[in-house]
């Protein structure tokens, strides 16, 4: 259960303000039909961390437990640093539309999810907790927590929102899993 809630809090927070988030907007402000897109931001994110979470199952066979170890950290402190800068998106990103609301939605945001740090996160914590389901259904429900209010609301939220706060508090969170990947203390406290 650590898994799915720690992958669920991760991902929520980095999300806010992420290009996928964005991507959300722009289609919910285009298309006006927030049904189909949450359907299709759903789908996508589940195929596309589906991806995700089975590479991070896999690495763990490949490397030494302590490079492994290493890796891991490394990596969750590399996201903490990159959380902490801002995503841009361009309208030629959510430009198709010859796919329908659904089509577009689908392609656009599985496109942009790939190498996105909601992803690499995905890899790097089915690879730390083993437990892949629980890791995909967590940063699944946490790109939803995410996403669903901006599709449904929008702007509204968008401008009471202070990203850059979530944004430190979300680094701050991979920076601890980073230090605790480094130091073995993660072992120790069950993580």
């Amino acid at each position: 259960m650590e898994a799915l809630f720690v992958s669920t809090g991760v991902v929520a927070l980095a999300e806010i303000g992420d290009k996928t988030q964005l991507l959300a907007l722009i289609l919910a402000a285009r298309y006006k039909r927030p049904w189909p897109i949450i359907l299709a931001i759903l789908i996508a994110t589940l195929f596309n961390h589906g991806l995700a979470g089975a590479v991070g199952a896999w690495v763990p066979a490949l490397l030494d437990p302590d490079v492994l170890r290493w890796v891991l950290g490394l990596s969750f402190l590399a996201m903490a640093i990159w959380i902490l800068i801002p995503d841009k998106i361009d309208d030629a990103q959510a430009a198709r539309t010859r796919f329908g609301v659904f089509g577009t939605t689908l392609v656009t945001f599985f496109l942009a999810e790939m190498g996105d740090k909601t992803q690499i996160a995905t890899v790097a914590l089915a690879a730390k907790y083993h437990d892949f389901w629980w890791v995909v259904v967590g940063t699944t429900l946490g790109m939803m927590l995410a996403n669903v209010p901006a599709v449904l609301f929008g702007e509204r939220i968008a401008r009471r929102l202070p990203t850059q706060l979530v944004h430190r508090v979300a680094a701050c969170i991979f920076a601890v899993l980073g230090v605790l990947a480094l130091t073995g203390s993660a072992q120790s406290l069950g993580l």
